[in-house]
């Protein structure tokens, strides 16, 4: 009898079954968190990899390839699907803001997310595609998506008339006040999800307090 392969929920794929991509991908992430994008070789992402550098480059032209991929892996964390929903009216709109701001803070405090962070800060000056990347792939994707909501919002009559990208840099600078500089420097720890949720809650409530609807829409 032909005997069915079993694989246990939850129990790590081995090198041969992870798909090649992932492993070249995790192996140049922690090869680039160890030695720094400079100091990173292809050599050594491929032997972390178990693969060879013909395998290497049949997958990404070379290592700034890589670093752009890992980057738009982790920026996935710190986004929503970037076509937001439109609101109907302002509690909509509300919660709208509440799960968009919610879904940014839980993705960027990622352990691995900020990692990305660091490594752009230390490469800064030898790399400085590295921070470049990481806000094309995340802050200003995520930015873009919140003045596009805004905009909409806005034309509906939903808010009053001040330009959409101001309120988004408000409301950005209401989630995060300087909790991403204090992870940054591992002075305050990651906070709780209710903690995540209070914060954006506030945020929200305080954006919503300072742009009403215009009068003449809500009469």
């Amino acid at each position: 009898m032909k005997r069915t392969k079993t694989v246990r929920c939850g129990a790590p794929e081995s090198s041969s079954e992870t798909p090649l991509r992932d492993r070249v991908l995790s192996a140049a992430f922690s090869a680039f968190m160890e030695r720094g994008y400079a100091g990173a070789s292809t050599l050594d992402i491929a032997t972390r990899a178990k693969v060879s550098k013909r395998e290497l480059y049949a997958l990404f032209d070379n290592k700034h390839a890589m670093l752009a991929a890992c980057i738009a892996e982790r920026a996935k964390r710190m986004r929503l699907p970037l076509k937001l929903p439109t609101a109907s009216n302002r509690e909509a709109l509300a919660a709208t803001l509440n799960v968009f701001g919610t879904t940014i803070l839980r993705g960027v405090c990622d352990p691995k997310v900020l990692a990305v962070y660091r490594l752009a800060i230390a490469e800064s000056d030898s790399s400085p595609e590295i921070a470049q990347l990481l806000d094309k792939a995340g802050r200003e994707a995520n930015r873009s998506a919140l003045v596009e909501l805004l905009t909409a919002a806005q034309a509906d009559g939903l808010l009053g008339a001040v330009e959409p990208a101001t309120m988004a840099a408000q409301f950005f600078a209401l989630i995060w006040g300087d909790l991403l500089v204090r992870l940054l420097l591992r002075v305050t720890n990651v906070p709780k999800p209710t903690e995540v949720e209070q914060r954006v809650r506030v945020a929200t409530d305080i954006l919503m307090t300072l742009y009403p609807e215009p009068i003449n829409s809500a009469t």
